[in-house]
């Protein structure tokens, strides 16, 4: 069992991993290493991220530090839950440059999204916390929802009712 991953111990695995990239590695936080690093949280249980490009030094450098430092690692974005919202890499939100590691926020509209089809009270939580600090306006959410319900057939483990249900009802 992995012991709960705080705010220093994501700037340390970050810093770590930053020294494995050769190249320039978009870093994208997601879920509750994202909450975390906002201040939004006090703990998680792992690091939700995704690479843009995949360097395999990188991923390798991962392995080890994730044993190292005692803590669960998924290389995973909300866009594998849901489709990601049209526009979401120009709102992902710059978090630091670390060496050639270039650390951003997920987009938080697409985050939301995901963590309202999910549903589990951890997420409905990190969803009242987004749209209380101002990060996502729930009706700007229902416009972007509009723009890729039809695209929802592209995930058959959605119910596009229940979701379009739970959008709306944030935005009431």
């Amino acid at each position: 069992m992995r012991e709960a991953l705080s705010r220093a111990r994501l700037q340390e695995f970050l810093k770590e991993l930053s020294h494995s990239a050769s190249q320039p590695v978009r870093l994208y936080l997601t879920g509750g290493a994202s909450q975390l690093l906002r201040g939004l949280r006090e703990s998680t249980v792992d690091v939700d991220l995704t690479l843009e490009p995949e360097a395999a030094e990188v991923l390798r450098s991962m392995v080890m530090l994730k044993e190292r430092l005692n803590l669960n690692v998924e290389i995973v974005s909300p866009a594998h839950f849901v489709p990601a919202l049209p526009g979401w890499r120009e709102r992902c939100e710059f978090v630091e440059e670390i060496g050639r590691l270039s650390v951003y926020h997920f987009d938080a509209y697409t985050q939301v999204l995901s963590k309202l089809e999910r549903g589990h009270d951890r997420d409905r939580s990190d969803v009242a916390d987004l749209v209380g600090a101002g990060l996502v306006d729930p009706e700007r959410l229902r416009e972007l929802f509009a723009r890729i319900e039809g695209d929802l057939f592209r995930y058959p483990a959605i119910d596009p009712k229940s979701l379009r249900r739970a959008v709306e009802g944030l935005a009431r």
